[in-house]
């Protein structure tokens, strides 16, 4: 059953599909996929193309908007919107600590989760295409993780596109996790350095958090273990375009006087629960860096024992020193899974995902070299998420790829100037540009 209603200038209808865990095994374990459908009020009779939006991550379900948001409202300009959740997010059959122990133990957890990277929700697309477009190829915007799946889909199933739209999404066709962050490192060092350049106060303000990490057992509300690395992670915040800000305005107020003498503010700790906690989207640290496996080679932690590699991202080492403490970024690493009460079930279902070595590739060079689907690339300049590098040697693959290369935006680009990058992108898409 459907359900349809109305937002400002918008009608909205609830779908839902049953699809194969395996698309290898049709005749198998399924699972459900849901969707909202987006159309203009005033379009809503009008036989209009459609546009299928890929979210980030991985993870996390599509954006709920409320009206005609961000990009979301261009796109209703000319397109009928499907906002996919993704297998495992949002209400698409949810995989998370609460959820998985129904797959059984470790191991079995960790098969399950090999279906849900990029080609097995590719599939999915092209399977419920038929029924939502009565088989006509869509047009796919694809942002961040949600661009790797558009590559893949360019790469396995061309003919279900009618042209395609990247946003900070463009991958490494071949590079190994070992290799994405190596690139990563010297990234986020540079976007640290920029943060601490525009608020030099906030040098000390982090090294005096580090050192009472380094000293004090700290509990948040929520039950998550704040370490010093896990404060230190909250520089992820830093690839977004308001980020380097909303990190100082947490910093201010990060300590109370008490009794006892200083201590973390109960407003501080409230606030940081909420940016690491995995509850959300605990898929997110399950197969982060299986997006990346293509080989046989595990990815064994990567972004953990790259991270040995960059001594000046050691917090003890800047403080018996007199350097700044530097966040880290977009990385996942075992700690985590001891930290956060979200993850901690999924320890050993993580560990497994991490020594596999049966990972298929992704993406077919020779294909995208032939490509014959109109696709047009946000990529950002100096992007903390996906290297610019990577994502121009990419781009430079796909045959007939038209890239728009901006310093104006950082990597949530699509969400922060919407209209404006969206617009950007179908005119390059028309050759309008």
């Amino acid at each position: 059953m459907t359900v349809s209603y109305r937002h400002p200038g918008v009608v909205l209808t609830d779908r839902t599909f049953t699809v194969p865990l395996d698309h290898d095994d049709p005749a198998g374990e399924t699972i459900e996929l849901y969707a909202r459908e987006a159309v203009a009020r005033d379009k809503a009779g009008k036989d209009l193309p459609w546009l299928l939006y890929l979210q980030g991550g991985p993870g996390f379900g599509a954006n709920r908007f409320i009206g005609r948001q961000a990009w979301f409202g261009r796109a209703l300009e000319e397109y009928r919107v499907l906002l996919l959740d993704q297998r495992g997010t949002g209400h698409s059959t949810p995989a998370n600590r609460q959820t998985l122990p129904l797959r059984g133990g470790a191991a079995a957890q960790a098969d399950y989760l090999t279906h849900f990277r990029a080609d097995s929700i590719v599939r999915d697309c092209e399977a419920i295409r038929p029924e939502v477009t009565g088989g006509a190829p869509w047009t796919v915007l694809g942002q961040s993780f949600g661009g790797f799946c558009t590559v893949n889909y360019l790469s396995t199933h061309p003919e279900g596109l009618a042209a395609a739209l990247i946003t900070g999404g463009l991958p490494s066709l071949d590079a190994h996790a070992d290799d994405v962050y190596r690139a990563a490192y010297p990234r986020i060092e540079r976007k640290v350095a920029a943060h601490y350049a525009r608020y030099p106060q906030d040098v000390d303000r982090a090294r005096r958090i580090a050192d009472h990490l380094l000293s004090h057992d700290v509990a948040l509300p929520n039950g998550y273990r704040l370490t010093v690395e896990a404060f230190q992670s909250l520089g992820i915040m830093l690839g977004g375009g308001d980020g380097s800000h909303r990190l100082h305005f947490l910093l201010e107020h990060a300590f109370v006087r008490t009794p006892n003498g200083p201590e973390l503010s109960d407003a501080f700790q409230e606030e940081v629960q909420g940016l690491l906690s995995y509850a959300g989207h605990p898929l997110y640290a399950l197969v982060h860096e299986a997006i990346y496996g293509q080989d046989a080679r595990p990815t064994a932690w990567s972004a953990e024992r790259v991270r040995a590699e960059f001594p000046q991202f050691d917090a003890a080492k800047a403080l018996a020193g007199d350097g700044p403490v530097l966040f880290t970024g977009e990385t996942v690493h075992p700690w985590m899974f001891d930290c956060d009460p979200a993850l901690r079930p999924l320890r050993e279902t993580a560990e497994l995902l991490a020594a596999r070595t049966d990972w298929q590739p992704l993406y077919d060079p020779a294909r995208l070299a032939a490509n014959e689907v109109p696709v047009a690339a946000a990529v950002y300049h100096d992007d903390m998420y996906v290297d610019t590098a990577h994502a121009l040697d990419t781009a430079r693959t796909i045959r007939g790829l038209r890239t728009w290369v901006t310093d104006e935006f950082e990597h949530d680009g699509v969400r922060a100037g919407g209209p404006r990058v969206l617009d950007r992108l179908l005119g390059l898409l028309h050759g309008d540009l």
